[in-house]
């Protein structure tokens, strides 16, 4: 598409999005009586208007059944019993990451499912020991490999390989992971890192991924927190082990949402001798009250779960997922990759740009830096009306949501971004 830095050309491209009456389904932030141009969808997806009626419904479920809710339903409410509100999401979620509905569930929180599937998919056994991932993954998962490394008796300094960017680059080539899986085969035991970067927003090819980590000899997972919602997914066919992710962004499931997982169909079949971390609520359901000894897990990725699910969190989740997989994320998908091409069009001479420019390595994130007085480009941005996300130390993330972010909304940030670099020069 060629693109024209117009707010009319703007204007235009949101009269012919098929999908603009989903914005009306959202909650859009106001200050001041104004409205504001949300760009922080990678970090907290907004409210849909539906969680409101849906948290309601379960409200009213327990006002009328209360302990009852879990198994009967009501005349009154029309509920479904609260014993298999796992099972509500599940085509919506098989078409979002592109699995079987018995390879998905909703439950806990992302980096508890990543622990509990690390038990699982994680076996080093003689000479494959090695994790590979990739350097300056997100936080959160780097502390969990360290702590789950030690806790088996293993050092993460020997055991995790960490690839990085070649010198020069802002991210990975195509060929790095590769390279790096083919370097260290005879000695994998998992490649397990997120398929969309939260930092740069790059989006690596992860059925090549899983291709190479499976020749290897080694087992494949992929956090998928910034890809679920984002980008096309394709887990099943891919052959991936298995993934897990947040809800709370692309999702919009609700600040701290319910986390899901996928594992393949491949691995149900032996799920019963697969070491795991159990709770009662994975025990296969028709037993599950009979209360005997032996853990006995529910068939597919069913068998994952923990605890007992949080009624509300779950509800605010399938509200939420149902309008996602409503849209259809080839729908999403397609919408995605103008918005954020016109995004890149209107900045890329303003400022440098770490995302890749090439659409099928990139998502709904801009990643740019600004080594020089960002912190205060992007408060001016957000005094501007502009909700950005900032991370340390130069670096501003962008995310247009197709599901809510217009194309004039792209277009007001990049006069907007234009007109206080021009000022502060």
């Amino acid at each position: 598409m060629n693109f024209i830095n117009e707010l009319d050309f703007a204007r235009q491209l949101d009269q012919n999005d098929p999908l603009r009456a989903y914005q009306d389904r959202f909650h859009i932030p106001q200050r001041n009586g104004q409205r504001l141009r949300y760009f922080c969808g990678n970090s907290l997806g907004l409210q849909p208007k539906s969680v409101r009626a849906a948290v309601d419904h379960e409200l009213a479920v327990w006002q009328n059944l209360a302990v009852e809710g879990w198994f009967e339903q009501d005349e009154v409410v029309r509920n479904q019993p609260w014993l298999t509100i796992h099972e509500r999401s599940k085509p919506a979620l098989a078409h979002i990451v592109g699995a079987l509905e018995t390879e998905v569930c909703a439950m806990n929180n992302l980096t508890i499912n990543m622990h509990l599937l690390l038990t699982s998919f994680y076996r080093p056994a003689g000479q494959r020991t090695k994790i590979l991932t990739i350097g300056g993954d997100f936080p959160s998962d780097m502390y969990a490999f360290e702590t789950h490394l030690r806790a088996r008796g293993l050092n993460p300094d020997e055991v995790l390989i960490e690839v990085f960017p070649q010198p020069g680059h802002d991210t990975w080539q195509p060929a790095d992971l590769l390279t790096a899986i083919d370097q260290y085969a005879d000695t994998l035991a998992l490649v397990l890192f997120s398929g969309v970067h939260y930092y740069t927003g790059q989006v690596f090819d992860m059925a090549a991924i899983a291709r190479a980590a499976h020749n290897a000899g080694a087992l494949v997972g992929f956090d998928l927190a910034h890809g679920v919602g984002n980008v096309l997914l394709q887990l099943h066919q891919w052959q991936v082990d298995f993934a897990y992710w947040c809800s709370y962004k692309y999702l919009n499931a609700g600040p701290g949402g319910v986390s899901g997982i996928f594992v393949h169909e491949r691995h149900h079949a032996d799920s019963a001798t697969l070491p795991r971390l159990a709770g009662w609520w994975g025990y296969d359901q028709p037993q599950r009250f009979a209360m005997t000894k032996g853990f006995m897990p529910m068939p597919g990725a069913d068998g994952w779960q923990v605890s007992t699910p949080t009624v509300l969190a779950m509800a605010t989740h399938d509200a939420a997922v149902q309008i996602t997989a409503e849209a259809g994320m080839n729908n999403l998908r397609q919408k995605s990759e103008r918005l954020t091409g016109y995004l890149y069009y209107l900045l890329n001479d303003l400022v440098h740009i770490i995302t890749p420019s090439d659409p099928a390595q990139r998502g709904c994130q801009l990643s740019l830096l600004l080594p020089e007085q960002g912190r205060q480009v992007f408060d001016q941005l957000t005094a501007a009306g502009i909700i950005g996300d900032w991370r340390e130390p130069d670096c501003i993330r962008l995310a247009p949501a197709p599901l809510y972010t217009s194309f004039e909304d792209v277009w007001q940030l990049g006069h907007t971004l234009r007109d206080i670099l021009a000022r502060r020069r």
